[in-house]
């Protein structure tokens, strides 16, 4: 066991566990943030993702070693109003079916905001979602991106 310190969703945090615990585990079962899902466990689908430092990472495969002293963001934090550009687009175009890669999906997203529709759909090229909401998702992202003024 070993201490570690960083912010979650702008609040510090201080865990003691192993550290090779995957962060995924430290943000649901030891700070209770269950809005990021497991879904494969291998860095594969996407469902895991959060932001270390502003970076879309898949928390299956980042231990918390690797977050000392960094800055966390899961979807609980991304937008606390649930008013973020992309989850407002979420909801006008109705994309989620089940939804629970939609949180993994918004997270990759949220990183390329300011790129562009292009950028983010590149950047949701690597999840998947079991329900295949994929176009509803492209829509989202780029009215997401004009709402934001990234995008054309």
């Amino acid at each position: 066991m070993a201490t570690f310190r960083f912010s979650v969703n702008g609040t510090p945090a201080v865990v003691d566990v192993d550290p090779e615990m995957p962060v995924l585990w430290v943000v649901r079962d030891v700070l209770g943030l269950t809005g990021t899902k497991f879904g494969c466990g291998i860095a594969q689908c996407g469902a895991c993702t959060i932001h270390i430092d502003g970076n879309a990472v898949r928390s299956c495969a980042t231990t918390v070693a690797d977050c000392q002293g960094k800055s966390l963001t899961t979807i609980e934090g991304l937008a606390p109003a649930h008013d973020h550009p992309l989850q407002r687009a979420w909801v006008e175009h109705d994309v989620p079916q089940c939804g629970y890669c939609q949180p993994g999906m918004l997270m990759s997203a949220a990183a390329k905001l300011s790129s562009g529709p292009g950028a983010m759909k590149e950047s949701l090229e690597e999840h998947i979602c079991r329900c295949g909401t994929y176009q509803r998702i492209a829509t989202a992202v780029t009215t997401a991106a004009k709402t934001a003024g990234g995008g054309q």
